[in-house]
């Protein structure tokens, strides 16, 4: 069952520890518009890393609270969403 969490560490320590990294969509990665946020996962195999551009967690979470974000995610696998904080638990 998924979980949900707006917790910094909690959400780094997930994808870190699942070969995850912070990234924006390329296309919307422009200076200082750090654009839509993903979490990509480079080994996976069928992840669509090449359209995304790596950023630091400071930029992720930056635009992850300005956007009012939270991490639906699974702990004992790679599935994660980023949602509104607003959507119906």
């Amino acid at each position: 069952m998924a979980k949900r969490t707006t917790d910094h560490d909690t959400i780094r320590r997930w994808a870190e520890g699942k070969g995850g990294k912070p990234a924006a969509v390329g296309d919307t990665h422009e200076g200082d518009d750090v654009g839509i946020v993903r979490i990509m996962f480079p080994d996976a195999p069928q992840s669509e890393h090449d359209e995304l551009v790596e950023i630091d967690w400071d930029e992720f979470f930056r635009e992850f609270d300005g956007k009012d974000l939270a991490l639906l995610y699974e702990e004992d696998s790679r599935f994660s969403k980023l949602v509104s904080r607003d959507a119906d638990r």
